[in-house]
Parts: structure tokens; C-alpha cells; sequence
């Protein structure tokens, strides 16, 4: 993605993820990602398009998945899970081991999608987001799914 994206991702954060929050995932937030070393943004685009994005950010030992969208008229399509995999392929080339990210305690329909994609359920978060709603943490072992894969 380029810096003139940002604007996109971020409106598409505030309608798609942040709803009912207060936006925090404003352009300049996302242009930091953009031009940051360590963190990889992807957008997938349909008919010159933006329909999703994932931002990872890496770190020595673990990466997180800060945020996944996909417009509703195109999800169950597999284009969230190829972002997620196309995240993960980056951090096993870098040596990452594990994956985390949070997810609204009440979407039960996310937990499941990541579950599907080998991410396990971790600790409940209370007041996570913005002291509103709770979070649940998910992480993925990707040496362990190398390893028996």
C-alpha cells in the first residue's frame, strides 16, 4: 500500500472495525504503518477497489495482526484469509514465531473466522477497547503448524 491509501484503510477502519468507537485508526496513523520498517500493510482491491486490508506489525519475537477488514459485499470469498496468510508467510520469513491480535469479546463471528485459521483464544481483556468493550487476545504458534504441517 502507499501513503495515499491511508485515507481509504482508514475510513474503512472507522466503518468496519471501529464502529461505534471513536476512530482511532485515523490516515496519519495508518501512513506511520505505511512507511514503517516494522510493519507490513496489504489491500486487496476488486475492480480498482480497495474491498480489504490487513496491518502486522513485527516485533523480535511475535507479530501482531493490528487490523483485518473486508468490505461486507466480499467477505466469505477467502480474501481476509489470504491476508492473513500472506501476514503470517512474512513473519515466518523473519523468524516470528507466534501471531497475536485482539478481537471484540462480542463478535463471535471473527473469533470463529481466526479460530479457522489456527489461532487459538487466549486472555479475556475487560475494557480493552477504549475502556468501552472487552477483548479476547488470539494467538497463532506458526512454528508449531510448521512443524506438523
Amino acid at each position: 500500500m502507499r501513503r495515499g491509501d491511508a485515507q481509504r484503510i482508514a475510513r474503512m477502519s472507522r466503518d468496519l472495525v471501529e464502529h461505534g468507537l471513536p476512530w482511532t485508526w485515523t490516515a496519519q496513523r495508518v501512513t506511520t504503518h505505511i512507511r514503517g520498517r516494522d510493519s507490513n500493510v496489504l489491500g486487496a482491491w476488486y475492480e480498482e477497489r480497495l474491498v480489504g486490508f490487513a496491518i502486522m506489525q513485527f516485533y523480535a519475537e511475535r507479530a501482531h495482526l493490528n487490523l483485518l477488514a473486508v468490505q461486507p459485499a466480499v467477505r466469505r470469498l477467502g480474501i481476509g484469509q489470504r491476508l492473513v496468510e500472506w501476514q503470517e508467510q512474512v513473519a515466518r520469513a523473519g523468524g516470528i514465531p507466534v501471531v497475536n491480535l485482539e478481537v471484540r469479546a462480542n463478535n463471535p463471528g471473527a473469533q470463529a473466522f481466526y479460530r479457522r485459521l489456527g489461532y487459538r483464544q487466549g486472555e479475556h481483556l475487560p475494557g480493552y477497547y477504549q475502556g468501552r468493550e472487552a477483548a479476547i487476545r488470539m494467538n497463532h504458534d506458526l512454528w508449531q503448524e510448521s512443524a506438523s504441517g
